[in-house]
Parts: C-alpha cells; structure tokens; sequence
C-alpha cells in the first residue's frame, strides 16, 4: 500500500475529537485509476459506527451551538489558514484517489474548498443572528446534528460547501464523503482537529450509501441530511429521512444545455463549448453536455467540436496533461456503454469513441468524445454520463431551442452564448434551471448553487448555504 506524505492516517474515523478504530470489519479498497493499482484500504462504517458519531455530535450539540458568532468566525479563519497552508498535500491526495491531473488539482479542486471558507466567512460575518418585528423576536439558531453525504468528483468542493456553513451555523455534524476518494476529506478533518474545534462538533466516518448513508438518513438524533450525488441516491435518502420528518437538502443529477445563438462568436462558443464539457473528464454535474446548435450550422460545429477534443491530451495525472482517467472502472464502464448506445441510436460519432485513448493500455482512460446529429431522446442526450462526452443538438430557432433545454428531468444548470444581453436575460428567465452561465461568465462561491426538478432542493454556497442550516424562531413579547 501507498504513503501518503501529510496524511496521518486512513484506517480511522474522527469521532469525539479521537481517532478511532472501527467498529465495523467490512473494508474499501481503493484503487489508483491512473494505474488500476491498490493504494489503500478504506474502513466502512457499520450502523454502531454511525450510532457512535451521531452520539458524540448530540452531545456536543448543546454547547457548540451557544458558542458565539465570534468564536465561530475565528475558527473558521483557522480552519482556511491550515487549509491554505495543506493546500499542496491536498492537490496531490486528489490526484491519487481520482485521477484529477495535478494542475487541476490545484488550480480547481483545491481552490474552491479556499472559496467556500471564504464564502461563508462573508456571510456569517454578515448574519443577522436576530431582529425585532414590534414586540417578537425573530431569531435565527443552528437546526442541530447534520449529515453530510459527499460525492468522489469534487472532493473538497462538496464537503466544504457542507461543512463550512454547518460549522459557521453552530451545527454539529457526521460527515461521510464517498469511499472513492476519501483521502482528502481525511486530511480535512485532521484539519478541523487542529483548529481547534471541540471535541463531537465534527465527526468523520466513511461508508457505503447503502449501510452507513442510509443509517444517517433514517437515524432519529440527526435533524438534517444534506446530500450531493445521484438523483437515485438524493431519492433513497429523502426516503429514509421521511419517517423522522428532517430537513433534506439535495444537490443531485444534471444534464445542462448550451445554447449557442446564431449571433454568437460560433467557433469560440462551440470550443469553449467542449472545454467546459471536458472539465474534470467531464465528472461534473454542471456539465454542459447538450450543446445546442443551429441546424444549419451542424457541419461547422462538428470540425469545431472534433478539433476542440482532439487538442484535449490524456494521460497520467502528474503530468502536463488536460484529461486523467474517470474515477474507476465501474465509472469507466458505464460511460463506455453509454458511448456505444450513441452509436448503436444512430448519433453521428464526431471522435472519441469507445475504449482506452491510443497508447494508455492501463487506467480509467476515457477517449474525449463528441457526438453530433443528437435528437432529443436518444440515450446520451437524457441521461447523465459523467465523462469526457458532448452531444451536439441542433435546433431551428430560438424558441426551439429553449424547448430542447428544458426537455429534461433535470433543472441544475444552462449556459447561452449570445452577443445580446436583453436576448440572453430572456432566454435565462425561460429556462428551467438553478443556475445560469451567460458568455462564459466565471463561477463564484459568493452565488447561490442549486436546482430544479429532479436536481434537488435548497441551495448551497455563501449566505443561501448558510440559511440551509438554520431554523427561524420567533419569540413573541421578547
């Protein structure tokens, strides 16, 4: 098994300030996705492991949750200081657990953890923790023990956005972040540990959505469940949770359009198009992966496309490369069979295509591909993939367009290109999603993030996260 330079450990939990052994046998082994290697093995939490952490934050609860906003605000502060310092040791676990290539890793994957610390800062800074209307006291307190359940495709992205904000709330939590890229989210909360925090006011565990997620779901001492994943999973949860009537945020499945206006820059849409498909081999659920075309221009856009994804080089993650391999080969497998139920539908396969990249004969290695002549319905315009995979649709006009865009279960996200901002504030007020991107404008952890449909509920990121994790009292007469 692999060392992991400024990791401690990872055959522990982090429960009631200790790190503990646990309680449970059943293990995960990990795997290195540039090299189909073990590096190592993972503990997976049993019902008496979560039982166990879900006590210890119960406990804590009471406390923590009178500590004043002050107090919270230095430990915050804190907790970014060893995070900016740790950032390195950070960028190289998310290279080895996910195959995210190193300039990535800390240019991307680092950073937007450092976002939403800064993010949430800001916004407890500027909590209003209690106003007066008349004679009644509205207030605002933290709803109490939280779960939070994390993805493998963002690591410290999706934990941080949870965790900040519960922390800043005076929340005390169980956090269990996926058995596929654990590493990281170890090394954070070795990092509360050493700001300072109190012992139960973050707990760590890892485990299957199945035992350990479900048990945190249902468990009657946690009070909210905040999940990101699968819509199939944010289902399973919210199930689990109804019996005890807790508060579930979800950040689940995508399939976002881009709409590309026929004024707009065509070939720096449709390029940058695919490159912001293709970021983080695509595992991203903001993904824009329908890349909306007019119909007349599909020839265009497909010289376009195939010379944006063929400049993407793959390759081992410590290099200089734009794409590593997809997290494992389960990821692997269902990406490729999605690729060939394009072909086998009769999508125009542009390049990519199935199989490993030539010249990679070991890894979750993933050609980037793109489709054309994509027709709403067929299997790679409906479902998810997760990949290095976009499906040029065309369409005839602006309203058609729109149409296609929200022609989906999902609600995350959408993106337009178009030269004219009343017409790009016309077709966003049209389209069913969360969150809008117009002319590539950047991400900010200082938005809210979240969607419609069957892409979930609440939103994340600064003030509106923060909000997820308080309850409002009001107090008549105060």
């Amino acid at each position: 098994m692999r060392d992991f330079p400024g990791l401690t450990r990872t055959d522990s939990f982090y429960i009631d300030g200790q790190w503990v052994a646990p309680l449970g046998r059943d293990t995960h082994g990990l795997i290195d996705p540039a090299t189909e290697e073990p590096i190592a093995t993972i503990p997976m939490a049993s019902e008496d492991d979560v039982n166990t952490a879900v006590a210890a934050a119960r406990g804590a609860f009471d406390d923590w949750s009178l500590t004043p906003g002050s107090e919270r605000l230095r430990l915050l502060r804190r907790l970014l200081e060893l995070y900016d310092v740790r950032s390195e040791d950070l960028a190289q676990l998310m290279m080895q657990e996910m195959g995210t290539p190193i300039g990535f890793s800390r240019a991307a994957q680092v950073w937007v953890g450092q976002q939403h610390l800064l993010a949430t800062i800001d916004a407890l800074e500027k909590l209003p923790e209690q106003e007066m209307r008349g004679d009644t006291m509205i207030g605002l307190e933290p709803i109490g023990v939280c779960a939070l359940i994390t993805p493998w495709n963002w690591p410290m992205n999706q934990l941080v956005v949870k965790a900040a904000p519960a922390l800043a709330a005076g929340c005390t939590m169980v956090a269990k972040p996926s058995e596929y890229s654990p590493l990281s989210a170890l090394l954070f909360a070795e990092l509360v540990e050493e700001a300072g925090y109190p012992a139960g006011v973050y707990n760590h565990i890892t485990g299957a959505g199945p035992v350990a997620g479900e048990a945190l779901a249902r468990h009657p001492g946690v009070d909210m469940v905040s999940i990101t994943g699968s819509t199939r999973a944010g289902v399973q949860v919210a199930r689990a949770a109804a019996d005890t009537v807790k508060r579930v945020a979800q950040e689940l499945g995508g399939k976002s359009a881009n709409i590309v206006c026929r004024d707009a820059d065509f070939e720096q849409a449709v390029r940058e198009g695919v490159e912001a498909c293709y970021v983080n081999c695509g595992q991203a659920c903001r993904a824009p992966a329908r890349l909306l075309v007019p119909q007349e221009r599909m020839e265009e856009a497909k010289a376009i496309a195939r010379a944006a994804a063929e400049a993407h080089v793959v390759g081992a993650p410590s290099g200089d490369v734009a794409l590593g391999p997809v997290v494992n080969e389960a990821q692997w497998r269902h990406i490729q069979a999605l690729i060939q139920s394009g072909i086998d539908e009769g999508a125009t396969l542009v390049t990519g295509g199935t199989g490993r990249p030539e010249g990679l004969s070991r890894g979750w290695y993933v050609k980037p591909t793109v489709f054309a002549d994509v027709t709403p319905g067929m299997t790679i315009e409906t479902e998810e993939i997760f990949g290095p995979v976009i499906a040029l649709i065309g369409y005839d006009t602006e309203e058609d367009a729109i149409r296609i865009a929200n022609d989906t279960v999902y609600g995350l996200s959408a993106y337009i290109q178009c030269p004219d901002p009343e017409r790009a504030r016309h077709i966003a007020r049209r389209l069913c999603a969360g969150a809008i991107w117009i002319n590539g404008a950047d991400w900010s952890a200082f938005a809210p993030f979240g969607g419609y449909r069957q892409s979930g509920n609440g939103r994340e990121h600064g003030e509106w996260g923060l909000q997820d994790y308080l309850e409002v009292k009001s107090v008549a007469g105060w």
